[in-house]
């Protein structure tokens, strides 16, 4: 829901991904969960700035850590339509499994680390 204090295309709460290889963990969300980049803000050395892309219409913004703004990598659930499938490709593109798929109560489930440090928990509902 966007009201005055909100932009529109943008929500309440949104991750922000200071990491590593900002531009290869882009093209990883790209081919594991379908990501769109909305921006990318180069510094004067081509490392990125600033960046946001969306899945499934929720922003994530991205940036390259520096000595001043160090990593800080995150977990983050999302809600795919397909975690066999997402789980596999994440697996593809280099991640490591922290909980192998599983039915739960709330859907199909598991984990995966990207090579940032960030976990994502992959689910789709049954």
């Amino acid at each position: 829901m966007n009201s005055p204090t909100i932009p529109a295309g943008y929500q309440a709460v949104m991750p922000y991904l200071i990491v590593p290889k900002a531009s290869q963990l882009i093209d990883f969300l790209h081919k594991v969960f379908g990501a769109e980049e909305k921006m990318k803000h180069l510094r004067e050395d081509g490392l990125i700035m600033h960046a946001e892309v969306t899945i499934s219409g929720s922003t994530l913004m991205i940036a390259e850590a520096t000595d001043e703004w160090t990593a800080q990598p995150a977990g983050l659930f999302l809600y795919v339509p397909n975690a066999d499938e997402a789980y596999q490709k994440a697996l593809a593109e280099g991640a490591t499994s922290v909980l192998e798929l599983r039915d739960q109560e709330y859907g199909r489930s598991g984990g995966v680390k990207d090579f940032c440090g960030n976990t994502w928990w992959i689910t789709s509902v049954r």
